[in-house]
């Protein structure tokens, strides 16, 4: 029997063979996104591009010379930002049609392993970017979010298949706390590492390049899992009680670009999941962005070291557990649309207080990253749930590209104003706090949603709690 908000009590469900398989993807990917473009790969590019700029120049010294990029003049210190904003800009435009083409494709999971297995080798070729090699670095970073952003349409489109209303909140965190901890258990044999290393003579930037590497391997290996686990997928008409007729031609890529205009000409038709996805374009572009930028930010701006960078993403990876988890249950009593709404509140905290962060003081920036942690999971696994309620029947990875194409490390305006802002005042601290706007428009934006219409619009089953 489903909770009630009288009953206030979830009760206990276990999870499916097919459930099970799909949460190892976040396993999976998490590695790369936690070691690779969450903490190592911005101030690693950040260094080789410093290096080719200012030659000579020791890498403590900010480097006031430019890069070339494509005629522009661009801070190395403002690359990695750019980077990720042009990366977002192609996504938009890929990840629509990956949409439309998984929700026709009889195997999804066969594209999940595609997308995740090219990421994961330019994930994995990241290895031989040193010296001043950042070009390479450019379009290996790009590669691999770029495919990091395919796999996922196909892999929250699959959510829908797996999990009734009423478990999506619970299946949707589960996953997201299995992410986090195989990614949090790689970046502590990561931490050891580098500062293990030098004892045995392998020196820092190695010792990055090899933990660039073991990410790449980890995705690309544990993605095997989810890929064979979900060979037997029912066909989606099947696994969501849809006529046969509402299926959609079955392994055919023809129609996917008509059906891609079909789905912009009907979002007008769903006013609730247009605001949705205006709200979470912006409250997303200030999680992501934060979450990509804190490295920089704590090495760069606060002076903290590499190593207790990485132990303070070690930390987050371990709180981010049990915040994803926690997040379910509270959703599970007042409803996953009052606990994001919640969430953002404290993510609003969490960029003003990153301004007074003093220089150099790892306890606050520590603490800090505690509070992260303890948002970051449920903030993201509850919006990806309410939105799987909110798109049409029948079209779940389509519109789960508009999702996607702002998922996490491909938000755009948010690194686009965290970079603008860092080349015009050479702060990052001003960079961070410019991101408060984002969450408070995005909040009062998703106060406005009605989640129980847009459900009803989307021709959707309503969950006991919303």
């Amino acid at each position: 029997m489903p909770m009630t908000p009288a009953s206030g009590v979830e009760p206990r469900r276990r999870s499916t063979r097919h459930q099970r398989a799909w949460y190892w993807y976040d396993w999976a990917n998490s590695a790369y996104v936690t070691t690779t473009a969450t903490v190592l790969m911005g101030p690693y590019l950040t260094t080789v591009a410093n290096r080719a700029a200012c030659p000579g120049q020791p890498a403590s010294q900010s480097c006031t010379a430019h890069l070339s990029v494509l005629g522009l003049q661009v801070s190395p210190g403002s690359l990695y930002p750019y980077v990720t904003t042009v990366t977002t800009v192609l996504s938009a435009l890929l990840l629509i049609v990956v949409g439309a083409v998984a929700d026709r494709a009889p195997r999804p999971q066969r594209l999940l392993g595609w997308f995740a297995g090219v990421g994961a080798l330019a994930a994995s070729a990241m290895v031989l970017v040193q010296g001043t090699a950042w070009q390479l670095g450019i379009v290996l970073v790009m590669i691999a979010s770029l495919c990091l952003g395919a796999s996922m349409v196909v892999y929250d489109g699959i959510l829908c298949r797996i999990a009734p209303p009423d478990d999506r909140d619970r299946v949707s965190s589960r996953g997201w706390a299995l992410g986090y901890v195989g990614g949090g258990l790689l970046l502590a044999a990561n931490f050891a590492l580098l500062n293990l290393g030098p004892r045995v003579g392998i020196g820092t930037e190695t010792a990055v390049r090899i933990s660039l590497l073991s990410a790449g391997l980890w995705w690309g290996l544990f993605t095997v899992i989810p890929v064979v686990g979900l060979r037997d997928l029912p066909p989606r008409e099947l696994a969501e009680g849809l006529p046969p007729e509402a299926a959609p031609e079955r392994g055919a890529v023809r129609g996917a670009f008509a059906q891609l205009h079909d789905t912009f000409t009907e979002l007008r038709g769903y006013p609730q999941t247009l605001l949705f996805l205006l709200a979470y374009l912006f409250f997303n572009d200030g999680i992501q962005t934060v979450i990509g930028s804190s490295s920089l930010y704590g090495s760069l701006e606060l002076g903290i070291s590499q190593s207790q960078v990485l132990l303070t993403f070690l930390v987050v990876q371990l709180v981010a557990v049990g915040g994803a988890l926690l997040f379910g249950r509270v959703a599970a009593r007042f409803g996953a649309w009052r606990t994001v709404l919640g969430g953002l509140v404290v993510w609003t905290l969490v960029v003003g207080v990153a301004y007074f962060v003093p220089a150099r003081v790892f306890a606050a920036f520590l603490a800090l990253g505690i509070l992260i942690g303890l948002v970051m999971g449920g903030t993201q696994a509850l919006t990806r749930s309410l939105y799987s309620q909110l798109v049409p029947r029948g079209r779940e990875s389509e519109f789960f590209s508009l999702y996607q194409a702002m998922e996490r490390g491909t938000s755009w305006f948010g690194t686009l104003i965290f970079g603008v802002v860092h080349q015009l005042t050479h702060s990052y601290r001003l960079s961070i706090v410019a991101l408060v706007a984002f969450f408070v428009v995005g909040g009062v934006l998703l106060a406005r949603v009605d989640v129980r219409e847009g459900i009803r619009a989307a021709g959707n089953e309503a969950p006991s709690v919303v």
